[in-house]
């Protein structure tokens, strides 16, 4: 029996990829690249849209880090069906805008049924901060990350948490530059690299999944906004979609121990990059696996970073469209180079002056 065709879908956060660096517009790409394949990991950035999602029955929803150490074979995946979910909101969130976030919390557990336990403030302000790098990338700290860590520390031990969804107030700056470009669907998303900073901290202290929703005041109504941008202007919290893909994360396995539903490094079958933002942890480690690689050229971003600058040998193509191609072909044992009408003829090797020798 075949073994189950996994792939990996990676489009990095904060670097204004152009398809999947705004609110959730790599889902159709995720959907797509669903079925067909028997397992998708991808990781909240591609995911998360805000107050819509979409339930992939055969995706698992992996944080970033946690990704990272998968690819590394430090970690495997084990697939659940339903994990108990804590919620930490900051300490910094204006009562009015906590209560909006509870009661999208409580709808989640009324209408959709998910499992979430008592939650956590904590015990001071997080204090993010945002900042730009050189390239363009968005980042960000965290001025009390000790607690951050009180928090979720509470939640694993007291209420039995299996996952963490966390809610940061993030800076309010309606008038800046950058933010007015995100929501016109060019620039980067500004929140994203500190986003990825609050959950990277839970899920390597405590090794269990983890993503994060800010906490920000509405936004002015703006008739010229980008359909990528417009999930997050549609209520007063992007909480719904994190809670839905922490529902069904896979855990982190670190012990030695293999069970049979255990996902390692080694099953990944094919793995799908922007063309430029090929320098990342998780690509770097399966670069080195049997995985094939395949870089969208049309998913352009703030980096400049080739497979080609890495010495990692991939299979360029122009879209999503023509990656779900070579998925397709690959799946099949199918090589690419047969469906080209320039197929060209097999070349002899040389032996380069060594006598071959047959034992009889």
């Amino acid at each position: 029996m075949k073994p189950p065709y996994t792939v990996i879908l990676i489009v990095p956060t904060g670097i204004g990829a152009a398809i999947g660096g705004y609110a959730g517009d790599a889902l159709p790409v995720a959907k797509a690249i669903a079925s067909c394949a028997d397992r998708l990991i991808t990781h909240p950035n591609v995911l998360n849209g805000a107050q819509l999602y979409w339930n992939i029955p055969n995706a698992l929803y992996v944080e970033g880090y946690g990704l990272d150490k998968f690819a590394s074979k430090c970690w495997r995946l084990r697939p659940v069906h339903q994990n108990r979910v804590g919620l930490i909101l900051d300490q910094g969130i204006e009562p009015d805008l906590r209560l909006r976030h509870l009661q999208a919390a409580d709808a989640a557990r009324a209408t959709l049924g998910l499992n979430l336990t008592d939650y956590v403030v904590t015990d001071a302000p997080l204090n993010v901060e945002l900042r730009t790098a050189e390239s363009g990338a968005s980042w960000g700290t965290i001025g009390n990350p000790g607690s951050l860590l009180r928090a979720a520390e509470v939640l694993i031990n007291q209420a039995k948490a299996e996952a963490i969804a966390v809610v940061a107030r993030f800076p309010d700056d309606p008038g800046s530059d950058a933010l007015a470009a995100y929501r016109y669907g060019q620039g980067v998303d500004p929140l994203a690299g500190a986003e990825a900073v609050i959950s990277h901290l839970i899920v390597r202290t405590f090794q269990v999944p983890c993503a994060h929703a800010p906490a920000l005041m509405p936004l002015p109504l703006d008739p010229d906004l980008s359909p990528r941008s417009a999930a997050e202007e549609l209520g007063y919290t992007f909480l719904p979609c994190v809670l839905v893909g922490l529902s069904r994360a896979p855990q982190f396995v670190v012990e030695a121990d293999k069970l049979p539903q255990d996902i390692c490094a080694s099953e990944v079958d094919a793995v799908i990059i922007p063309a430029t933002a090929c320098g990342g942890s998780a690509l770097l480690s399966l670069s080195q696996s049997s995985a094939q690689i395949i870089a969208v050229e049309e998913n352009k971003t703030s980096m400049q970073v080739s497979p080609e600058a890495l010495g990692i040998k991939a299979i360029r193509v122009h879209s999503y469209l023509e990656a779900l191609g070579v998925l397709v072909a690959h799946r099949a044992g199918i090589s690419a180079d047969a469906l080209s009408p320039s197929l060209s003829s097999l070349h002899r090797l040389s032996l380069s002056g060594k006598t071959a020798s047959r034992t009889s």
